[in-house]
Formats: structure tokens, sequence, C-alpha cells
């Protein structure tokens, strides 16, 4: 059991943190954060381009969603 809420804990974090990453990424593009380039070494740094930040958190949250998923069947089949 302590599995299932170590994978339920590590899948909101993720969720938070794919948001996170998501947001950053659009603010970057759309220069909302100020010059693109001074805000993605600012907010992203290491990253090319807004896109791989999107990306990165695009697939965070897809990562979360799954592991979500796993963690509620792996309680409903406790119960």
């Amino acid at each position: 059991m302590i599995f299932t809420n170590l994978a339920r804990i590590a899948a909101w974090l993720a969720l938070v943190l794919g948001a996170i990453q998501l947001v950053i990424g659009f603010g970057v593009a759309t220069e909302f954060f100020g010059p693109y380039d001074a805000a993605l070494a600012r907010y992203a740094p290491g990253a090319e381009n807004s896109g791989e930040v999107i990306n990165r958190g695009f697939f965070a949250i897809i990562f979360a969603i799954a592991l979500g998923t796993l963690a509620e069947i792996g309680v409903a089949l406790r119960r």
C-alpha cells in the first residue's frame, strides 16, 4: 500500500511541475516574461527554445496521468 500512496504523491507532483513547465514555456513563447532570449535564459536554463520547455511539460503531464491511473487501479484492487 505504501507504493500506491507514493505513486499518488508522485503523480500529483509530476502534474503540478508539468503544468508549471507548460506555463513557463507559453510565457516565454509569447514574450509575457520579457524579451524571448532573456526570458528563456532566466526561466528555462539549458533549453534551446520554448518548444522544448512546452514538450517537457506536456510529457510530464502525460506521465502524471498514467501514473495516477495506475495508482487508482492499485487502490481499487486493494479494496
